[in-house]
């Protein structure tokens, strides 16, 4: 399963709603640095044709910030929490999740943005340390209908700045952005959880999605960056010793064979339809020396990357 990059979000919304995807871009945000936009869920939900449950909006590249007012329930790889009427939910790529409606009265709002708008001047990982997007967090608040009201007004006043001539308006959206992130840190979690007896099916699909998710390899300069167990646990906010026993009881296999299996078959794939050199192969599947991806993969297959290439594997 491949990334959901930016655009891949406005051509999924642009043909839910029926729509052209140029009049849901804000004007002149290629020019700008990085992305963000803002939507009214009254707006979309509206135009959706499909039935609500349908409506899952995964994270995949970019962060997301909901006013949610009405009944839906948010599902995590552990956990389903089901919201009742107010609640502000954050989203960052490294922790999937679904968002999912239980009827068309949806009244809130959500912005979408790229960690280079937030920060432009700074890495992503500078991000990912605020504590609201740190994994193994549950990041979902419930707010009175007060407290709504003031994530309104602010909603709004991106949506004014959005439509705006003035010239230093992103900097104003940027404050709007960071003034939600604030207020929903100085906030309690949701932490009435609702744990279902699919929990461990859900883990496991959620688990093999994050593994697919890196794959393919497009060029040497794409590196896979999830490698271990601790890894993918970590995304998935569960601790290492019960994703591999969920692993184990679902599919007979650990989180380390899966994640092995998985880079051997991605690596054959290179090795024999790429001219890439084999220390190119190795660093994009996360090796840094050749002389440990030459091991770990003689280790799984019995034979050499050179060996593979030259076809001594009779294929």
């Amino acid at each position: 399963m491949k990334t959901i990059t930016v655009q891949d979000f406005y051509n999924d919304t642009a043909k839910a709603t029926q729509e052209n995807v140029d009049s849901l871009l804000p004007p002149g945000i290629q020019k700008e640095i990085g992305h963000f936009n803002v939507f009214s869920l009254v707006d979309l939900v509206a135009k959706y044709k499909k039935d609500p449950g349908n409506m899952l909006y995964s994270q995949r590249e970019f962060y997301k910030i909901s006013l949610i007012r009405g009944k839906s329930i948010a599902e995590y790889a552990d956990k389903v929490i089901e919201i009742e009427k107010y609640a502000l939910l954050f989203a960052t790529p490294k922790i999937p999740y679904h968002w999912i409606p239980q009827d068309l009265d949806q009244k809130g709002y959500f912005c979408i943005f790229t960690s280079d708008f937030l920060l432009p001047s700074k890495s992503g990982a500078v991000l990912d340390d605020l504590p609201i997007f740190r994994p193994g967090g549950c990041p979902v608040f419930e707010i009175s209908e007060a407290q709504a009201d003031e994530m309104v007004l602010i909603y709004k006043k991106m949506q004014e700045e959005m439509s705006s001539t003035y010239l230093y308006k992103y900097d104003l959206i940027r404050n709007f952005l960071m003034e939600l992130i604030h207020y929903g840190q100085k906030l309690e979690p949701l932490t009435t959880y609702n744990y279902i007896h699919n929990a461990s099916a859900r883990i496991s699909s959620l688990f093999i999605e994050l593994l697919e998710r890196q794959f393919p390899i497009a060029s040497p300069e794409q590196k896979v960056t999830l490698r271990t167990a601790k890894d993918y646990a970590d995304r998935l906010s569960v601790h290492s010793n019960h994703l591999n026993k969920v692993l184990k009881k679902n599919t007979g296999k650990t989180t380390t064979e899966h994640i092995s299996n998985r880079l051997v078959q991605e690596a054959k794939i290179l090795l024999k339809q790429t001219d890439w050199n084999i220390s190119e192969i190795a660093y994009s599947l996360g090796f840094e020396q050749l002389s440990h991806f030459s091991h770990f993969f003689k280790k799984q297959t019995n034979l050499s990357p050179i060996e593979i290439r030259t076809g001594a594997d009779g294929m």
